[in-house]
């Protein structure tokens, strides 16, 4: 069993279902932009990077590539103005998300989040949602000059916590946090359900990959 001294917890596609508000500001956008709108599915394989990338990617249609740089200025501010009217009106805690956390808060663990999203965005959301208050310390896209891939938000939180590296487990549903916790020398454990473009999370090798957070109490000592 395992016992860290800090968790961290990535928040879209592994605390929070985003994509029902994402998917209504990209169509939104794309209606004030005269184009036609994606639909869910689309959005749903596009999200994970910020939503800087979902703009590029929702002007292309596709996921790789990058739209005329004239189309983007115009197209980012409106979805930003978007988002911060529908930041958590559609969204949802995932199944067994309640339940994971108070088993974490029960057993004694520091708690934190770790995200790409930009503050202004991160905080409502997950206030509205009601879970803001379980977490110690908040990192989000714009808090510091790297985000994940990057080692720098998980390595920050885990000096903000007095943890080294080898005793912090990062909870996340994406290559991005795999990546960020390999670099930083965590422990990884994926949600099976989130945001990865498609491919099956167990492909970038985690240490484990569970399809609830009520299956923690499987790894994490209580």
């Amino acid at each position: 069993m395992l016992r860290p001294k800090m968790i961290l917890i990535d928040v879209d596609g592994t605390l929070v279902d985003s994509v029902p508000d994402l998917t209504f500001c990209v169509d939104a956008m794309m209606a004030r932009l005269g184009r036609p709108p994606h639909g869910e599915a689309a959005v749903r394989n596009w999200v994970g990077n910020g939503v800087e990338r979902l703009v590029r990617r929702a002007l292309i249609g596709q996921l790789d590539g990058e739209p005329d740089e004239a189309d983007f200025e115009a197209a980012l501010p409106i979805f930003l103005e978007l988002y911060a009217e529908n930041t958590s009106k559609r969204s949802v805690l995932y199944p067994g998300v309640i339940e994971g956390i108070s088993f974490m808060k029960g057993a004694g663990y520091q708690l934190g989040c770790v995200t790409n999203k930009a503050a202004q965005f991160t905080e409502p959301l997950l206030r509205d949602l009601g879970i803001r208050e379980n977490f110690g310390l908040v990192v989000s896209g714009d808090t510091l000059p790297k985000k994940k891939p990057d080692p720098m938000p998980l390595l920050h939180a885990a000096q903000h916590f007095g943890v080294e590296p080898a005793d912090a487990l990062m909870i996340g549903d994406s290559v991005s946090d795999v990546k960020a916790a390999r670099a930083a020398g965590f422990g990884i454990i994926c949600m099976s359900y989130g945001y990865n473009h498609g491919h099956d999370i167990r492909e970038a090798k985690p240490d484990a990959v569970i399809d609830s957070m009520v299956e923690l109490k499987q790894f994490l000592a209580a």
